[in-house]
Formats: structure tokens, sequence, C-alpha cells
């Protein structure tokens, strides 16, 4: 396996949930910007994995099988990736089937919220940018709010209209992080804590997740990766080592005209941590 710098991104989403490119265009572009190591990790479904790792192997990537697990932890929405775990696997598929099965009444909460405010009709205008109707998201709502002129971009539907406290906010009660652990090392994956610093918990709350992550089996966090800034890719580099967490790095790509950064682009990982693809490297394909 190559030392690091590898240029591993693993974290990215494809139209299997809230991307807006296949899994094939996401490996042909992750392949452009010269990843050596890629995983698609699309929100709670694991459907496009297999067309993934082929659009992987097409290219010359290596691949690790990917998803994001939504979870409910001191009333707050939290990310848990998985790596490298068994995409057939019957119990982690159980596991995100239960978890999707909230989405469509709370996406119709969501639109009548908005209606009151006067948005009508955005049920179904997020419908229209969406390819699994159990996967309907904010993310939708924001793409029908920006090109109906509402907002100018999904980051301002973001602060006006979806976050808490706002006419479209509404929460739900995603897994339980010990499931959602769970679910990933039984199929022989690694579960990773995604972006830490986007959840502005407290120092207390911070320090719970960590250590009850830690303590149902979760094996690393995202260090680098496309919300945090610099200085905070020290932070968890440091959370890393305390928690003797692998550290992993990721774009977290949704679209070329949304995101703002691409698949690829990350600085490497900070020296003294443990690349969390050294944990995995017997799941890689083909191997590094």
């Amino acid at each position: 396996m190559p030392t690091s710098p590898l240029n591993a991104d693993l974290h990215c989403h494809s139209v299997v949930s809230d991307g807006t490119l296949t899994p094939d265009e996401l490996a042909a572009r992750a392949s452009h910007n010269g990843v050596q190591l890629w995983s698609l990790t699309d929100h709670d479904e694991i459907g496009g994995q297999h067309r993934a790792a082929a659009a992987a192997h097409a290219q010359g990537l290596a691949y690790l099988t990917g998803t994001e697990i939504s979870v409910s932890f001191a009333s707050t929405t939290v990310h848990i990736v998985g790596l490298g775990f068994d995409p057939d696997d019957a119990a982690l598929a159980q596991g995100l089937a239960a978890t999707r099965g909230g989405r469509g009444q709370r996406a119709h909460d969501m639109a009548q919220g908005l209606a009151q405010v006067g948005i009508a009709g955005a049920y179904e205008g997020a419908l229209q940018y969406v390819s699994n109707p159990e996967l309907i998201s904010r993310t939708h709502f924001a793409r029908f709010l920006v090109e109906t002129g509402v907002c100018r971009e999904t980051s301002e539907v973001f602060r006006k209209y979806l976050t808490e406290g706002k006419p479209g906010f509404v929460p739900h009660r995603w897994a339980a992080l010990g499931d959602a652990v769970r679910w990933i090392t039984q199929a022989g994956g690694v579960g990773v804590i995604a972006h830490p610093a986007r959840y502005r918990l407290s120092a207390n709350e911070e320090f719970a997740l960590f250590s009850e992550f830690k303590q149902h089996g979760g094996r690393g966090v995202e260090v680098v990766t496309g919300s945090h800034s610099v200085p905070e890719y020290a932070v968890y580099a440091d959370m890393a080592r305390e928690f003797g967490l692998a550290a992993s790095r990721g774009s977290d790509f949704h679209s070329p005209t949304e995101s703002h950064t691409d698949l690829g682009t990350l600085p490497p990982l900070p020296s003294g941590v443990t690349p969390v693809w050294e944990l995995l490297a017997d799941r890689i394909r083909p191997a590094l």
C-alpha cells in the first residue's frame, strides 16, 4: 500500500440519495481529479454500491464500500459513515431501510410548513429532484426553492427555511448511535464519525458522542472534510489521537454546482494520525 499522503476521497453522494451525478459519473470525476481510493457514501442507502464498485474498477480506482447513516444524538442529527462493509449484508440493509422509513411523512410535514409561509407545491417540486422517493430530503426541497427563484442558492434555503426554528424544519428520529455502528461493524466494516465540526455540540456533548461511539465499536473520525476549516483539521486530528480513532478524509461532494469542495481536492491528513484505510486494507478492491 502506498505511504501517505494518499488521495483518498471516502465521502460523496450520488443520485441514489441526494447527489446530482450517477455513480459512474462520480467515478469518472474522481479519477480525473487524481483520486486513488474512492468510496460512494449515499445517505442511508447501499443500493448504488455494486454499480459504484464496477465504475471504480473501470476507471482504475481502488474502492471501498460506503454509506452515511443518519443518527439521533443529543437532540441533533449526527452522521456515521460506514466503510468497507459487505454490501450484501442483510442486517445492514434492513437497518438502513428502517432508517429511511420516516422520510416520507417528514417531507409532507416540511411542505406543509413551507405552504404556511406562501411557498406552495414544495413536496411535488422536491420530488422532481428525487430518484429514490424513500430518500427525499431537505436538499431536494432546497433545489426546488432555488429553481423557482425563492432563494439564490441552496445554502440560503437552509438558512432561511430548513434549519431549526424555520418554517420548513421538521425533526426526525433517526437510528440510534449504537445500532448504526453495530450494523456497520457486523457487516465487516468500520464506523466513522462524519464531519464532527458541523454539529455545533457543546464540549460535553461532543465528548459524550466520541466516548459512546468508541464504546459501541466505532473506529474512525473524519478529520479532513469539505465542511471543516484548516484549524478544525488540527482539532479533530487531536481528537482522533485522544480517542484512539483512525482519521478519514472525504469531500462530502454532492454536485458540481452546489458543492464547495470537489472530489479529490482536499489537503492530506495531518501527520501523526492513522489513516482509516490502513484498518481496511483487506477490504479495498483492488488492493492498493
